[in-house]
């Protein structure tokens, strides 16, 4: 059972997330009012998302290095997990942005960026879908994983802040820092980033396992 604990704390992170992230005291700020909660689910999720991408990528790395099917699997599944991660950061900014500009969906660099990788990293699973050959399909998937990596990050990081963004941070706003994010709401963010990537991590090892156990039936 040790070995699990951290599954454990990461359902525990994300319960402790859900009821003081809607209970607790957050600043009254303009515009944003109470939406300011969903910091904790909105944010934390991306921060999840790039951390199991950024954990895809590495494996795919491995891969091209010593054709470790394994290693493909694990990619897949990171991946995967991350686009699902990545969904529900985007409904979730669709929920905020209603309710603080007006419309769930708008003309904005960071926004549209997001779309752009989602339908990237979707080519990516379709490709890993139309290739029959094990060892072919690791290769082609992990050059291509690697490929919308970097996609990733110029479209949803780099060009953001290069133009004009509603999203703070990017595009000349300023972003989150002493004067809204304050302590009350760190103590319930970072173990949100934690809480979430732990799930995340969670039901990664779980697809992995069924997998494997198809590997052996198919043995």
């Amino acid at each position: 059972m040790k070995k699990h604990w951290w599954k454990a704390l990461g359902v525990l992170l994300v319960l402790y997330t859900i009821v003081f992230g809607f209970t607790g005291e957050v600043p009254r700020l303009p515009i944003l009012n109470e939406t300011i909660r969903n910091l904790y689910f909105h944010v934390t999720m991306w921060f999840s998302m790039v951390i199991l991408m950024t954990s895809s990528l590495v494996y795919s790395i491995k891969y091209l290095r010593n054709g470790d099917l394994l290693a493909d699997l694990k990619g897949k599944e990171l991946a995967i997990t991350g686009f699902f991660m990545a969904s529900l950061g985007l409904l979730t900014g669709a929920v905020w942005a209603k309710f603080t500009w007006g419309t769930w969906w708008t003309n904005d660099p960071k926004l549209n960026g997001t779309a752009v990788t989602m339908l990237i990293y979707l080519a990516y699973f379709v490709l890993r879908g139309s290739v029959d050959d094990p060892q072919k399909r690791g290769r082609l998937s992990a050059v291509y994983n690697i490929f919308a990596y970097v996609m990733m990050i110029v479209f949803i990081g780099i060009l953001p802040r290069l133009t004009d963004s509603l999203h703070p941070g990017n595009g000349g706003n300023p972003g989150f820092g002493g004067y809204d994010l304050d302590g009350t709401m760190r103590i319930v963010f970072y173990p949100a980033i934690i809480g979430w990537t732990l799930i995340g991590l969670w039901i990664t090892s779980l697809k992995i396992r069924y997998q494997k156990l198809l590997w052996k039936k198919d043995v």
